[in-house]
């Protein structure tokens, strides 16, 4: 009997600027056929699976593209071809950013938090995210995310309890400020109010939405792509600039591994409880026939951003349309060795449940 063929989902890391690469991977894997059924991010990654999930195929490249275009500024007037050159640029477009915030996504505010007492946590920023609410509503459908077309799960860190808390379209509502609470990254951008609530970047708990998946998993099997933007390992640093940026891979980067072995270990673990259910031993006649026994085949392909000698330790803020074409197309080329490689499509070990697939990119 031929086995079903798995749902797909996607989930998308946060990491300011550097989410351009989602759009090259989630370019390549639209090319190769694979539509998701189920899109997960936290951060940026949470605009870009909401900006997936709240558009049909056919418009999905176009809107993310559409969106990216319109929270950069124009290029800055010199295009560098020789490495201090460019290093150089992406200081500048990243000085710009901090000086002028990106258009349709954040603007300074014209007064400094620190001089205010007794303000609310929507207030406590260096930058006002005013314009993203109007830009994600143009991108954005969220009639069609409403309406389940495709599900949309954001990870978020609700600021009273200090906890990764989950919206999602398949429990409720979901409109653009739950799109902006995933990604209010203190200090620079304000807590998002949702109900009585408030809320700061899921990032600040957990950089990577993936433990939402693998606990609504159903009986189908699921293709899990998870996207990440941040590399754990890496160089010594030689200079202080190599120091930040280190810094922010492991800071962000850190658990996004410990989650998926933590992922892979526990299905295995109930996969292995069911098996000795199903043998009939004695030891396992109490145990409860539940779903979490019987979920499907998990495979989770592991997809990490490198970037190139050219960054700098503020690459997460340096939105140059040169710079999201280059990791745009980073994205693009790694998706495309992993859908290349497909060892999803290879047969799983009987007494497994889950894998986790890491596949090199170019």
């Amino acid at each position: 009997m031929k086995a079903a063929a798995p749902k797909v989902a996607l989930v998308l890391q946060g990491g300011g600027a550097l989410g351009a690469y989602h759009i090259g991977a989630f370019e390549a894997l639209h090319s190769a056929g694979f539509e998701p059924d189920w899109v997960a991010g936290i951060s940026v990654g949470a605009f870009n699976a909401a900006i997936i999930a709240g558009n049909d195929p056919a418009d999905r490249l176009e809107k993310l593209a559409g969106f990216w275009h319109e929270i950069s500024w124009p290029e800055l007037p010199f295009g560098p071809r020789y490495l201090p050159l460019q290093l150089l640029h992406h200081r500048l477009s990243s000085a710009e950013a901090l000086a002028f915030g990106q258009p349709n996504f954040f603007s300074p505010r014209p007064l400094s938090p620190y001089l205010l007492t007794d303000a609310r946590p929507d207030e406590l920023s260096f930058y006002d995210t005013t314009p993203l609410h109007k830009t994600l509503q143009r991108f954005v459908s969220f009639e069609r995310i409403n309406r389940q077309a495709t599900r949309l799960t954001l990870g978020t860190t609700n600021l009273a309890s200090g906890l990764l808390e989950f919206f999602d379209s398949a429990t409720q509502p979901i409109d653009a400020a739950h799109v902006i609470a995933s990604g209010s990254l203190p200090p620079g951008l304000p807590a998002t109010k949702i109900g009585d609530a408030f809320y700061w970047d899921g990032g600040c708990v957990s950089n990577t939405p993936l433990e939402a998946l693998a606990a609504a998993q159903g009986s189908e099997p699921l293709l899990v792509f998870v996207i990440d933007l941040w590399d754990a390992a890496g160089p010594l640093p030689n200079t202080m600039s190599d120091v930040l940026w280190r810094a922010k891979q492991i800071q962000y980067a850190g658990r996004a591994a410990h989650d998926l072995r933590v992922v892979e270990s526990v299905a295995n673990h109930l996969h292995a409880l069911a098996i000795a259910k199903d043998a009939g031993l004695p030891e396992m006649s109490g145990l409860p026939d539940t779903l979490a026994l019987r979920q499907g085949r998990l495979d989770l392909v592991h997809i990490t951003y490198h970037p190139g000698a050219n960054h700098i330790a503020s690459s997460d803020t340096e939105f140059s349309r040169s710079s999201i074409a280059a990791r745009r197309n980073a994205g693009r080329l790694d998706m495309q060795c992993a859908l290349a490689a497909a060892p999803w499509t290879h047969p799983m070990p009987a007494h497994q449940r889950a894998r986790i697939h890491r596949v090199a990119g170019t």
